[in-house]
């Protein structure tokens, strides 16, 4: 009895051994991994709805990104845009995105749209290009000014984005309020669709120009962009500091033979105050030394310089993005 118990446990030894060296290398394996992702830096990018600028351009940053960050993994992601990235910043969902510099203001300062919901700790890398608030109908609609939009069925962008309030601040210069029109919350694609098929007469598309949203409705009808006065576009950048009065011109679309006034806001990239600064840095350089993939992305990229990236800016810039364009 004596010898088999002797036996038996020299084989428990043996088999604990063997399930020990298993174990260890089934831990060094997941150490490795372990390792191996830590070595990532993973950066999501928030854009904006297909049809617009955000998203072209997001792309092409992601690959610039995932190029020249070593250890990068950027992917850019289609969302509701400004008001919806920031929501996306804070949640920590994504670690980059482009935002309005209006909308980065209200988040910051606790109004309009996050009134009481006061978003601390946003920083900006960069205003990039300038944004334009596009008012766009079909000339069958028989819609001449922003006045006639009284009554109508309008897209002001989708619920609870940048684009509403551009809307709502437009037409409250001219003593219109969204129970006068028919609001559509939509985005550019569906707005675009939309007054296809003759199911809205207008909308409000902010974004750079041109923009992909107008000149899909421009291939098939005859579009018309509407002016807006310029006694109202002083009034609104008096009112609002973000705005700046800005010319849309001739030949941007087809068919438009007259330059058209309109208010100009800066589209930014904004991270948090938990982004370090060597990373901040890291991607700032990046895109800043990477300009020719943006202006290959989309026609808004020759607006985009290292001179003009602190134009407009609404909120403090990032430490690492400080760094990098105070360098010479």
């Amino acid at each position: 009895m004596l010898k088999l118990t002797k036996r038996g446990l020299a084989l428990l030894v043996a088999l604990a051994m063997l399930a020990l060296i298993a174990g260890c290398g089934s831990s060094t394996g997941e150490q490795k991994a372990d390792q191996k992702a830590a070595g990532k830096k993973f950066i999501n990018i928030a854009t904006g709805g297909t049809a617009g600028v955000y998203y072209p351009l997001g792309g092409a940053i992601a690959e610039i990104l995932n190029k020249n960050i070593p250890g990068a993994n950027a992917t850019a992601q289609s969302t509701g845009a400004s008001v919806a990235n920031i929501n996306m910043l804070t949640n920590g969902s994504v670690q980059l995105a482009f935002v309005q510099n209006d909308i980065a203001y209200y988040a910051a300062n606790g109004t309009e749209m996050f009134k009481d919901k006061k978003v601390n700790g946003l920083k900006a890398l960069a205003t990039i290009y300038p944004e334009t608030v596009q008012i766009v109908t079909l000339e069958k609609n028989g819609i001449k000014s922003i006045a006639d939009l009284k009554g109508k069925k309008v897209a002001v962008g989708a619920a609870g984005s940048s684009v509403t309030a551009n809307a709502r601040q437009v037409l409250e210069a001219y003593g219109i309020t969204f129970n006068d029109i028919t609001p559509q919350y939509l985005s550019f694609a569906e707005a675009a669709n939309g007054l296809k098929d003759g199911n809205i007469d207008a909308a409000f598309v902010t974004a750079g120009f041109p923009t992909a949203a107008i000149q899909d409705i421009a291939a098939q009808h005859k579009v018309v962009l509407l002016s807006i006065d310029n006694d109202k576009a002083e009034q609104l950048v008096k009112k609002y500091p973000y705005y700046t009065k800005i010319t849309i011109p001739a030949k941007t679309y087809p068919n438009q033979e007259q330059d058209v006034i309109a208010l100009g806001t800066k589209a930014m990239l904004v991270v948090t105050d938990k982004m370090d600064e060597q990373t901040a840095y890291d991607i700032t350089k990046a895109i800043f030394t990477n300009l020719e993939q943006l202006k290959a992305a989309h026609s808004v990229g020759k607006f985009i310089s290292k001179e003009s990236a602190k134009d407009g800016l609404s909120i403090p810039m990032h430490p690492g993005a400080e760094k990098y364009f105070n360098e010479k």
